[in-house]
């Protein structure tokens, strides 16, 4: 089963128009952060206009207008908005607070990067517990769905797993149930592995899934940068026929036990292309062929 199209909107110029061409599909995942740009102020009227949308968000990163704006309000000292990154659960209150503003509901919220904050695992554990905390009080009162964790390289550098994040969020649910429900991390032809160990039935996507968590694959494009990295030999061998792009995405696309691989489809012609693209994925044997290949060199 191939992993559904998701809208993500870091680096996308038009978000309004992007966003209403995915949601013209009905059920689809929005994925934004209050650090992407104008993303948050361009959604809103989205949202309102498309109820069957989902939408997520993330906490952590700010601007430096968001970090100004809570440095007056007393949320954040000059020292924590210098770090452009805070997992202080005043701060993951306050932003929140202004992320539900902006967008009008949230059914996601993603601790956006944790292991960016620099602890030991220890540390960064207890902080996580902490941050789960304040979004279960917000989950628990009905004002958001649930919140994740979207990561770069937590579990690539064990600075957390899946079984710790569920045993966190446990905790910080006390004795109602918890409102873990997702984790994010990047799939790509460059970021592999997660590839590799889910076709062996392994890694956290796999291990995520089995405890009824959604999967989202970020970056399957890296950025933006891979299909100009990818040879016309490695595309033709993926499918024949297909784009540098289209190869990417269809590597990423098919990994298993991912549910929502997202895209930056900034026009209407582009996020036509891409759910082409998800809607064919590679059989698993041949998956595994490129993953072969690329752990070759």
């Amino acid at each position: 089963m191939t992993a559904s199209l998701g809208l993500g909107t870091y680096r996308v110029r038009a978000v309004e128009q992007a966003a209403r061409t995915a949601c013209a599909d009905g059920l689809v995942w929005i994925d934004t952060a209050p650090n992407y740009g104008s993303a948050h102020q361009s959604l809103g009227s989205v949202i309102a206009d498309h109820p069957r949308a989902m939408v997520a968000t993330k906490t952590g990163f700010f601007t430096p207008d968001e970090g100004a704006a809570a440095l007056r309000a007393g949320v954040l000292t000059a020292a924590q908005v210098r770090a452009g990154h805070s997992l202080d659960p005043g701060f993951v209150r306050w932003q929140t607070e202004r992320s539900l503003v902006a967008l009008g509901r949230i059914d996601l919220v993603f601790v956006h990067n944790p292991e960016h904050a620099g602890l030991r695992p220890s540390e960064l554990h207890s902080a996580l517990r902490e941050v789960f905390a304040v979004l279960e009080e917000f989950a628990a009162a009905g004002r958001i769905g649930g919140y994740g964790v979207a990561t770069w390289s937590g579990f690539q550098h064990d600075a957390f797993s899946v079984s710790e994040l569920l045993g966190l969020a446990m905790e910080a649910a006390g004795l109602g149930e918890h409102h873990l429900r997702a984790v994010q991390q990047p799939v790509s032809l460059v970021v592999a592995r997660p590839i590799a160990l889910a076709l062996d039935g392994r890694g956290p996507l796999v291990l995520a899934r089995a405890a009824g968590l959604i999967t989202f694959g970020s970056s399957p494009l890296h950025g933006g940068e891979l299909p100009g990295l990818v040879t016309p030999e490695l595309s033709e061998f993926i499918r024949p026929g297909a784009s540098p792009g289209t190869a990417c995405l269809l590597a990423a696309a098919s990994c298993p036990s991912l549910d929502v691989v997202l895209l930056s489809a900034g026009t209407a012609p582009h996020w036509a292309a891409a759910k082409a693209t998800v809607a064919a994925p590679l059989d698993p044997g041949h998956l595994r062929k490129v993953t072969d290949v690329l752990a070759q060199g």
